[in-house]
């Protein structure tokens, strides 16, 4: 019986570098040729998704952390941040000093210093690491390369969700700030540093838009696999039937998980697919 299986990018199909193992693109496109779907769930916006994601073939898309939904080309549903909203974000991190981007499906539009924030990062893990050259040239550099610069930040109406670096204040800080309305939670890129999270809109998140694709395609809850690894895929584990966790994932990931398979480097993704049948 058919079976639909929603996967999560960072630190779940991509390991910390951006890479994504063999093993993981052979899973998914084995089991899609058995007749299961496969979708992306992703905290990124569609303009992060970049080709070498893509190129390994999903059925559809959950972007944004539940604020986008893509079925084949169709969208089913898209959620935008309000521009009052995100004016009172950009004045509170730039008066703040933290760096930040706004991801929208459009591109990724990066405050003033946050280009030079991540030129930091990868000067320090490459004074750290000089052998993982390749890697941050095919992660980190990447994206950096990809933020555009120089936006007018508070005239934009396409927002998904925003994100932040390491800041001098704490995510707690910043959560009371705007508890009333945005969900944040740590950054799931371990790189992005210390205080480093994101925003999203309250009330929605990857189940909420789990549950809008199921119903449109008439799946069974029965039906449903996911995996992740971050605090904001623990909505999802707990809401399908199958919720599985990656051996790298958070603590708090594993509690809300009904089983823990491999870390991204471990085959993690082929090893359970294995383990249920699916390919």
């Amino acid at each position: 019986m058919q079976k639909i299986i929603f996967m999560d990018v960072d630190g779940t199909l991509v390991n910390d570098h951006g890479e994504i193992p063999e093993s993981a693109k052979l899973a998914v496109r084995k089991a899609r040729e058995n007749g299961h779907l496969v979708y992306l769930s992703t905290g990124r916006s569609k303009s992060e998704l970049f080709s070498h994601v893509l190129e390994v073939g999903f059925d559809g898309i959950i972007g944004a952390a539940g604020g986008y939904i893509e079925v084949g080309e169709a969208v089913l549903f898209h959620e935008r941040m309000k521009q009052e909203d995100i004016e009172l974000i950009v004045e509170y991190f730039n008066r703040n000093e933290i760096d930040f981007f706004l991801e929208a499906n459009s591109g990724i539009y990066a405050s003033q210093n946050c280009k030079k924030h991540f030129r930091s990062i990868i000067k320090k893990i490459l004074s750290e690491n000089p052998e993982a050259k390749a890697q941050i040239e095919k992660g980190i550099q990447h994206f950096h390369d990809f933020l555009i610069e120089g936006e007018d930040l508070l005239s934009r109406e396409d927002i998904n969700k925003v994100s932040f670096l390491g800041s001098h204040l704490s995510i707690e800080t910043i959560s009371q700030e705007f508890a009333s309305k945005f969900t944040i939670i740590p950054s799931t890129v371990p790189m992005f540093g210390h205080n480093s999270g994101e925003l999203m809109i309250l009330g929605i998140h990857k189940a909420t838009a789990i549950e809008i694709v199921i119903n449109h395609l008439n799946i069974r809850k029965e039906d449903t696999f996911a995996y992740g690894d971050g605090l904001n895929d623990i909505e999802m584990l707990e809401f399908v039937q199958h919720g599985i966790a990656m051996g790298n994932a958070k603590e708090a990931v594993k509690k809300a998980a009904d089983d823990i398979t491999d870390t991204v480097e471990e085959d993690g993704i082929y090893n359970s697919f294995k383990k249920y049948g699916l390919i």
